[in-house]
């Protein structure tokens, strides 16, 4: 494969997610890595490139085939859905949230008709989406759900660290109550596989992280670890998973992010966010693992509080376009 064909979702159009990408498209480096395309609204991108002076033209089309693909030229597959007059930049808006959906369903159906080769996501506001009618927690459930897929993983990597998700959205109170054997087998699994998939890692070491501090004490700080986790490790090392654990979630990170492992599975959101964010806060990137495509996103969000200040940051959308491409190429 010579350059793939990226798929770049626009996002919630109230949020930074234009403006990113227009930031990003602004790059002549991307277009020697891959072939990026836009779906979005034409017009909301068309404001920012006039808002910020970028001397750019639209390539406004309803089929890949329509694209140029050059730098200079964005080219935007127009779903024509955002009311640029009603349009309130910062704000929970089901019209947005609307659009979003629809921009990531178009992007799932043209790479499972093979017309784009990976996606790249920008933010969505789950709040606007749920205005919409559409009771997804996030990107990743709406994108199982669209491909089908029973169980996806995620997993956010920044810097040396890449670290994966057992429970992902959930109130911390109900951690402890969503975690079985069974899901952490899964995870791991799908960790593996993907590990050599997708990074050709071919016998990816995976350190697996408590949910309690110093893994339980042994029971007197939470018998998760001794009932679920610990089972869960020894069946999967069984099956020759090269898998380690559970150490302390400090511990974990340390010894993954220093190199020694090639990813953390976290027991919870705020074990993988924190540190890789520490690590590369502008430069992280969320990864879909276990669809039957290549999905990526920058590790942020709609940021309604800078929306048009001009002042958002591409650097973690560059991030996620360069693995995206760099793993539609291994495909």
């Amino acid at each position: 494969m010579k350059r793939p064909v990226i798929g770049i979702t626009m996002g919630d159009a109230a949020g930074i997610g234009p403006e990113v990408a227009v930031k990003l498209l602004a790059k002549g480096s991307v277009y020697e890595i891959c072939k990026p395309l836009v779906l979005g609204d034409e017009k909301v991108i068309a404001k920012i490139i006039d808002n910020y002076k970028y001397r750019f033209c639209i390539n406004k089309i309803k089929n890949p085939k329509e694209a140029k693909f050059t730098w200079g030229t964005i080219d935007v597959l127009d779903l024509s859905n955002i009311d640029i007059d009603k349009l309130k930049l910062g704000r929970v808006d089901a019209m947005c949230g609307k659009a979003a959906v629809e921009y990531i369903e178009k992007a799932v159906g043209l790479v499972k008709n093979k017309k784009l080769n990976a996606i790249v996501t920008a933010p969505i506001c789950k709040e606007s989406m749920y205005k919409a009618g559409f009771h997804y927690l996030g990107h990743t459930e709406l994108l199982a759900h669209l491909a089908k897929t029973r169980k996806v993983v995620m997993m956010i990597a920044g810097g040396t660290l890449r670290t994966v998700l057992v429970t992902r959205h959930l109130p911390l109170k109900k951690v402890s109550g969503s975690l079985t054997i069974q899901e952490i087998l899964q995870v791991i699994r799908i960790t593996n596989q993907s590990m050599k998939k997708l990074f050709t890692i071919h016998n990816p070491r995976i350190i697996v992280s408590s949910l309690n501090p110093h893994c339980g004490e042994g029971g007197i700080l939470g018998t998760e670890e001794k009932q679920i986790i610990i089972p869960a490790v020894n069946k999967v090392r069984r099956e020759g998973i090269d898998v380690y654990g559970p150490f302390s979630p400090d511990k974990t990170i340390y010894e993954a992010a220093s190199g020694r492992f090639d990813v953390a599975v976290v027991m919870y959101h705020d074990q993988s966010l924190i540190p890789v964010k520490l690590l590369a806060f502008n430069r992280g990137v969320n990864v879909t693992l276990g669809l039957p495509f290549v999905r990526t996103s920058p590790c942020h969000g709609t940021a309604f509080d800078i929306a048009d200040k001009g002042v958002a940051d591409p650097s973690s959308m560059f991030e996620a376009l360069k693995l995206a491409t760099r793993m539609a190429t291994k495909r």
